[in-house]
């Protein structure tokens, strides 16, 4: 015997099992029905961290059944790491992305960061940049953050920097995700648990140092989970990522999510131009005069010739 059908928030998924949480805030573990599994759905699992479902709760177990998900606004894919599968859904409904960040231990790479913008871009999820752990930074970091911080902020993205460790950042870190449901991501070690220990101390996530051999963050957190916020809102905290593969996007449309590319292509010769060898390019003219960064058109090459985009 089952109860009436409830409506849920998964708050948390870890691939075959699910926590959901009703409208009055009570947490159900789930599991998905069936007929889920046999649609053809090419990704590690059909439910997200931040899906709107409807599930069955179970009498005798105590356990529920998802039975239906509700369309999502949006959501953010990467390629999948397990080779059986095409796709990963990190997280859906998202409000805003944030990308936090580090110029050392661990170095995070502008690829990466632009990958995930490219992400954020295609699915219209607004996206902000933090770098963390300025109190360990060299002159030389400072530099590089602040070229960073400069070329991202031009750009049109919000980008910070700050210390968890040593300043008081918790007042700005709770209104900037205040009321909204915020995806939190980055390679493993730059302070995402950290980041929401600072503006929920009651949740008290392990963290652990930085590994000294690899001078790489430690995989703390393995699955997406959802916090609440008591101040409104929620943040998801997702696995630390070593890269970014990006997913389902048509190669000819790829250079429209980097937007200074985008503004600048207007002014190419060809309508279809593709900024790589056409005669009479705009970007190609602006990144010679140094008003496009050499960086970023190295990652939208890198990310045009990856084989898992999609041609027309």
């Amino acid at each position: 015997m089952t109860e009436k059908r409830k409506k849920g928030l998964v708050i948390k998924s870890t691939g075959s099992r699910y926590k959901v949480s009703d409208e009055k805030g009570n947490i159900t573990d789930c599991v998905i029905k069936g007929k889920f599994r046999i649609k053809g759905i090419r990704t590690t699992s059909p439910v997200a961290a931040g899906d709107i479902v409807f599930f069955e709760k179970q009498e005798e177990t105590g356990t529920g059944i998802i039975t239906e998900i509700k369309e999502r606004k949006n959501y953010v894919i990467r390629k999948a790491t397990r080779l059986s599968k095409e796709s990963q859904i990190i997280a859906a409904n998202i409000d805003q992305l944030i990308i936090l960040a580090t110029i050392t231990e661990p170095e995070t790479h502008p690829e990466f960061i632009d990958r995930v913008l490219v992400t954020a871009e295609a699915y219209r999820i607004p996206a902000k940049i933090i770098f963390n752990k300025t109190d360990i930074y060299s002159k030389e970091h400072i530099y590089k953050r602040d070229y960073l911080v400069s070329v991202y902020k031009k750009i049109g993205y919000d980008s910070c920097s700050i210390s968890l460790l040593n300043d008081d950042h918790t007042g700005m870190l709770a209104e900037m995700v205040k009321n909204r449901v915020t995806l939190l991501t980055g390679n493993s070690g730059v302070g995402k648990s950290s980041l929401i220990n600072k503006i929920e101390p009651s949740y008290n996530i392990k963290v652990e140092d930085i590994s000294d051999y690899h001078r790489m963050g430690k995989h703390t957190t393995t699955f997406a989970e959802m916090y609440a916020l008591s101040g409104g809102g929620y943040i998801i905290d997702t696995p630390g990522i070593k890269g970014f593969g990006i997913i389902d996007m048509i190669k000819e449309e790829i250079y429209h999510f980097f937007p200074e590319i985008f503004r600048a292509s207007g002014k190419c010769r060809y309508y279809n131009c593709l900024h790589i060898n056409e005669p009479g390019c705009e970007v190609k003219r602006q990144l010679e005069k140094g008003e496009i960064e050499q960086f970023r058109y190295r990652s939208y090459l890198k990310i045009f010739k990856d084989n898992n985009s999609k041609y027309r």
